[in-house]
């Protein structure tokens, strides 16, 4: 398949521009403003020009020129630009919210570069924000650019992430009538528990399963399991050895390319986190802790609320969403074996980064990197859907070419 280019605005660590160029995606450039993120992102992609100036200090037509690319030869323009708060038709919001000028940097991108494809990608609560006006406004801007939008609220599970995790995914296409038909179909089954709107102008938007027999979900056991075992607080060597042989498809995945273990060290939990969790068991949470060793704030709370705070992840099940840190305060993340809470390799298995891509700053900044990273295998999934797209669209214009 040919190879697409792209570029990636607001691109984090590098998650969705991992998926992308593990589908046969061509980075080309970067922008990053958290110099840490930046770093991360051009040591596992060399050959992309990253750029950590703030976007809105950035000349994109400059950019361009130093690509090489005239305007319309760039095949999709990715990123997650803070979305809310964007609307048409508020000046005033518009003069007074930073995140409405992000947005709009990106899509002053997309008249810079008039890319063929746009991806982008934010949190499902987009859908609900001010009732929708955000999102419609959205859409409406990239059809007054050109486009044929539409929108997709994507479960992870479903593309063989180990995670329970949304994402709301908005696609824009030129010269392309049918762009749900860029949207990826769920390949693996999941246990699914909407709990967020998913209703955009009256429809659903959440992308379900229409097939009966597909794949089961890639349980935590099959993401972490041959990782090596660790002490709460053990560092040990940068570079550690695999537990075992890789015993599924996902750890072959992987492992690809990788010698070894990083980014893999234990933070050190407190003598009262070690006291609740030994009373922890698998798939428990924090109502099996004593009330006395409970926190003061959660003493009173209902024993149905807060369902996964002090979790112990259950092995055969899905992880929690993976936040910017696994602190056990905010979800299941004590391992199902070892006492002590995930690593960032963990969590970067579970977002589905493979063990070839190393992660630089502290360790703080390194979950953080994950926790707000798009999984690479969804990333790649879309990916895939989009360039199917794009090559219905060439050989149309091809077919119409030949015609006349």
């Amino acid at each position: 398949m040919e190879k697409y280019k792209f570029i990636d605005l607001f691109a984090g660590a590098g998650g969705l521009s991992e998926g992308l160029e593990s589908v046969g995606f061509q980075g080309l450039y970067a922008n990053e403003i958290k110099k840490t993120y930046a770093q991360t992102y051009a040591l596992n992609h060399p050959e992309t020009k990253v750029d950590s100036r703030d976007i809105r200090l950035v000349d994109a037509a400059k950019v361009r020129n130093e690509l090489g690319l005239k305007k319309g030869e760039l095949d999709l323009l990715a990123g997650g630009p803070p979305c809310q708060g964007f609307s048409i038709n508020a000046p005033k919001r518009e003069s007074t919210d930073e995140r409405n000028h992000l947005f709009r940097e990106f899509i002053r991108f997309v008249d810079e570069f008039d890319p063929k494809a746009v991806l982008i990608e934010n949190v499902p609560g987009l859908v609900s924000y001010e009732g929708g006006s955000t999102l419609h406004a959205i859409l409406m801007e990239l059809e007054t650019h050109g486009y044929n939008a539409e929108v997709r609220i994507l479960y992870a599970p479903h593309f063989g992430v180990p995670q329970m995790r949304w994402r709301t995914i908005i696609i824009g296409m030129q010269n392309y009538k049918d762009v749900s038909s860029a949207f990826p179909a769920p390949f693996h089954s999941a246990p699914v528990r909407v709990n967020f709107t998913s209703k955009f102008k009256g429809r659903k938007i959440v992308a379900l399963p229409t097939e009966v027999e597909l794949a089961k979900f890639v349980s935590v056991k099959d993401a972490l399991d041959d990782l090596p075992v660790l002490k709460n607080g053990e560092e040990g060597s940068w570079l550690k050895p695999y537990k075992s042989e890789a015993q599924n498809d996902f750890q072959r995945l992987m492992r690809m390319g990788s010698s070894g273990v990083t980014n893999h060290e234990a933070a050190k939990l407190t003598s009262v986190n070690l006291e609740r969790l030994a009373y922890i068991p698998v798939g428990g949470n924090w109502t099996n802790i004593p009330e006395y060793l409970l926190p003061k704030g959660m003493q009173k709370a209902r024993r149905s609320d807060h369902t996964k705070r002090y979790g112990r992840v259950d092995p055969n099940g899905l992880s929690s969403t993976i936040l910017t840190k696994c602190d056990p305060h905010w979800g299941a993340y004590f391992h199902y074996e070892d006492d002590r809470t995930f690593t960032v390799r963990e969590a970067a298995r579970l977002q589905t980064f493979p063990d070839i891509f190393k992660f630089v700053g502290s360790r703080i900044e390194q979950y953080e990197q994950v926790g707000n990273a798009v999984p690479p295998l969804l990333a790649a999934a879309i990916g895939r859907s989009i360039a199917s797209a794009l090559e219905f669209t060439k050989s149309e214009n091809l077919r119409l070419d030949i015609a006349i």
